[in-house]
């Protein structure tokens, strides 16, 4: 028997016309005994892999056996995926404020304190209930605002977080420019890193930045420091990630099925799926510290070519990258050879070949180690 799949739009807001603003939020229901799941796609205009998962996800689970209720959202961002300049897609930044699409999530950890002092005799499951009523509560108070006080991103993500509240596990994909596959992880969940088929991990510190992964998993992560300040062992609650599924501006349905079997095998894990088959594929996997996820700007403009390969391991003093600059041809070198000094691997690369002094060209792991 196929499982149903349920849609709705909601409205996140409404464009120049007059008309709304939505997207598509889809539902399959399970028996009610796993985690609630919720994964969306898209936030950032040209990173559309996420788009194709999610419809592998969905041609997948129709036909599983599911102990959890999941939410699936693609097109998370409307206007973003909308945003173009010729032929390529913007949409990484709202274009009336000029802030990241990704860092308008609102941070709850300011309810613990007064909820723990509450809830210090509460069960466990007394206290997830209620503090996941809280912020769904507290997130819907802010939508229900007076409409002049919330700009656009604000509001599309709120109505994005109102989702993502509901669910035990968030994922929330993207790609990078042009990117190996990775994961942000939580210091807490680095065990559950293992079961996704991504051998790239950076493990993030349990704080906010404004990202969807962090709004999630840190009102959580901070009851369970607030609990324990108390004498009292609980565990978080609640995971979320960033998965990063390699490069913007391209679907690869192939490849999507591989992402899609690869959140699975982590489902699988988390008991979200019933008698499945799913499970992680034998691989090294590499994890570094955020601190050590170093930003590699170009030391002058030209025209580069790239070429340390992404995933690859680089010794220091490899060369990275050729800058090209013909306006000195007659007066010195016209070609520049980059190197980077450290041991690291690469992660992603800018997109353009053109670029200013400055410009961010590379991503490195460095003090990498195997999880």
């Amino acid at each position: 028997m196929m499982n149903q799949i349920s849609q709705e739009n909601i409205q996140v807001g409404e464009i120049a016309n007059g008309l709304p603003l939505s997207i598509p939020v889809y539902r399959i229901k399970g028996n009610g005994n796993g985690p609630k799941v919720y994964i969306q796609a898209n936030m950032h205009g040209a990173e559309v892999q996420g788009n194709a998962v999610i419809y592998q996800l969905l041609e997948t689970l129709k036909q599983q056996t599911l102990a959890s209720d999941i939410t699936l959202v693609p097109y998370a961002n409307p206007i973003g995926c909308n945003q173009k300049s010729g032929e390529f897609t913007l949409g990484r930044f709202d274009p009336i404020t000029g802030t990241n699409w990704n860092r308008m999530y609102h941070n709850h950890t300011a309810l613990v304190n007064e909820f723990v002092a509450q809830h210090s005799e509460s069960s466990l499951d007394e206290i997830k209930s209620a503090f996941r009523a809280l912020l769904l509560e507290q997130t819907q108070t802010m939508l229900d605002a007076p409409a002049y006080s919330i700009d656009t991103g604000k509001r599309i993500a709120l109505n994005l977080q109102r989702l993502a509240h509901e669910a035990d596990i968030v994922l929330d994909l993207h790609t990078g420019p042009i990117s190996a596959k990775h994961l942000y992880c939580p210091e807490y969940a680095k065990t559950s890193a293992s079961y996704f088929d991504i051998p790239h991990v950076l493990l993030i510190p349990n704080a906010f930045g404004g990202a969807l992964d962090e709004a999630s998993f840190c009102p959580w992560w901070s009851l369970s420091e607030a609990f324990k300040q108390q004498g009292r062992d609980i565990p978080v609650l609640v995971e979320a990630f960033t998965v990063e599924l390699g490069s913007q501006e391209k679907i690869d349905l192939a490849e999507a099925k591989h992402d899609a079997n690869s959140i699975l095998s982590y489902l699988t894990y988390k008991n979200a799926l019933i008698d499945s088959a799913f499970k992680p594929l034998s691989m090294v996997r590499y994890a570094c510290m955020l601190d050590d996820c170093i930003a590699y700007y170009a030391p002058m403009g030209g025209m580069v070519e790239y070429v340390a390969p992404l995933g690859g391991h680089i010794e220091a003093g490899d060369t990275i990258a050729h800058i090209l600059r013909m306006e000195r041809y007659l007066s010195e070198h016209p070609l520049q050879a980059l190197t980077f000094d450290q041991n690291a691997i690469t992660i992603l690369h800018f997109a353009s070949a053109s670029v200013n002094q400055g410009t961010e060209l590379y991503k490195f792991f460095t003090n990498y180690f195997e999880l």
